[in-house]
């Protein structure tokens, strides 16, 4: 039976059976995918959702409480201890977990650093005011969406982090929108993002918004791999992706 989190969000899942491994081919194109972690959300329009990104560093050794609004977890160095409801496991570096919203959840950096930690957050805006973590981990914020999320419908979604390669010297692809929405943090390379005519160059912790009327490209000028996160929501059963512009704005 799904399992209720707030009034806003609903989860079929359990938030430690979350983590996806790799995609065994990548495409044809020389794109990769990897789903980091992902979950299901039952209802989307209960109230005005938002998404906000943070970093958050944990001392070395050091214990820290979160509670907050349901999201996605990033490991970017060291390693840290997740346990929620008597469950633990480890995320190393490039691995992730979804947090559910509601429920107190214990991260330890346990290796021989400092652990430094992505936070992608869904939630209302009430709730991604309240203080997420506890000393003495450090939080920085670097993106918050400043009005709701458009175009939201009812019905399931997915809500997943993915991480996607663009491989050297990748032309820009047709031009597409969201069947929902994204928020993309630039690991790593040189991207160059189209939108209404004109080209940016995004580099590594570049942070890039995408509702689902924006229509754009993305493309790999450089001789390096670019690489980088996209906190997607998309509704279920049909693609994160289309062609064009969304039936609305054309």
């Amino acid at each position: 039976m799904p399992l209720k989190i707030t009034g806003a969000l609903l989860f079929g899942v359990l938030a430690f059976a979350t983590s996806v491994a790799a995609q065994s081919t990548p495409p044809p194109s020389g794109i990769t995918r990897t789903v980091i972690a992902a979950t299901k959300l039952l209802t989307v329009t209960e109230v005005p959702l938002y998404f906000r990104a943070v970093r958050v560093t944990v001392p070395q050794g050091e214990k820290t409480a979160l509670l907050a609004s349901s999201g996605i977890i990033y490991q970017v160095s060291g390693s840290t201890e997740i346990t929620f409801d008597k469950q633990s496991r480890t995320l190393t570096s490039g691995e992730g977990s979804f947090i559910a919203a509601g429920r107190t959840t214990m991260l330890k950096a346990t290796g021989e650093a400092p652990s430094a930690l992505l936070h992608f957050f869904l939630g209302p805006a009430m709730d991604l005011e309240q203080r997420a973590y506890a000393a003495p981990a450090t939080v920085r914020e670097l993106y918050r969406t400043s009005a709701p999320i458009p175009g939201l419908k009812p019905g399931n979604y997915d809500l997943n982090l993915t991480r996607i390669a663009f491989p050297p010297q990748m032309p820009s692809n047709p031009p597409h929108h969201r069947s929902g929405a994204a928020l993309y943090y630039i690991v790593s390379g040189i991207g160059s993002n189209t939108v209404g005519g004109t080209t940016e160059a995004k580099g590594p912790g570049s942070l890039v918004y995408e509702p689902f009327d924006l229509v754009h490209q993305w493309g790999n000028p450089g001789s390096e791999p670019f690489t980088f996160l996209a906190f997607n929501i998309n509704p279920e059963g049909v693609a994160a992706v289309l062609p064009g512009a969304p039936a609305t704005a054309q």
